[in-house]
C-alpha cells in the first residue's frame, strides 16, 4: 500500500475513546458520576453537579467588601512640592501643575493639603484647599482665590 495523506492513520491503540456515560444500560458508569439519588443527582438539581474539592478553593478566593465610591477625588498636591517646585510670588493653578508633571489629571480638580512648611509667597487659584494649607500660605504672605 502507497504512504498518501488520505491513507494516513494512526497507530493502533493510541487514540482512546472519549468515555459516554448516561447513554443507556450498555454504558459504563451506573449513575453517570452523578452519585446516588438527591436533588443533585436529577436534571436541574440545585446548581447542576459540582465538583467536592471545588467548594474550599472559592472560600479562599478575596472577596470585595466594603464601599467603593464612584465619584471622581481631586488629585491631591502638598505645600511642600509646591515649596520645591515654584519660585517666589509664583501664581499657582490646575493647568500649571499639570505642566509641571506635579498632577497627573486635572479634569476632577487639585486639593492642596498642608503637610510640610513654606517660605515662598504663592498666588493659588481655581484649587481646593485645607484649612491648615491655607494658613500656611496666609502666614507666608501668599493668597488664595477660589
Amino acid at each position: 500500500m502507497s504512504l498518501h495523506l488520505h491513507t494516513l492513520k494512526p497507530a493502533k491503540g493510541s487514540i482512546k475513546r472519549k468515555k459516554r456515560i448516561g447513554r443507556g444500560l450498555a454504558s459504563t458508569g451506573t449513575y453517570s458520576g452523578r452519585g446516588v439519588k438527591g436533588q443533585r443527582s436529577r436534571s436541574g438539581g440545585r446548581n447542576g453537579l459540582q465538583k467536592k474539592g471545588l467548594r474550599p478553593i472559592l472560600l479562599n478566593i478575596p472577596k470585595s467588601r466594603g464601599f467603593k465610591s464612584i465619584r471622581e477625588k481631586p488629585c491631591i498636591v502638598n505645600i511642600e512640592q509646591l515649596n520645591h517646585l515654584f519660585m517666589d510670588g509664583a501664581r499657582i493653578t490646575p493647568d500649571i501643575l499639570f505642566a509641571k508633571g506635579c498632577i497627573s489629571d486635572k479634569a476632577h480638580g487639585v486639593k492642596i493639603l498642608g503637610k510640610g512648611t513654606i517660605q515662598k509667597k504663592f498666588l493659588i487659584e481655581h484649587c481646593l484647599i485645607s484649612a491648615s494649607a491655607k494658613e500656611k500660605i496666609e502666614t507666608a504672605g501668599g493668597s488664595v482665590l477660589i
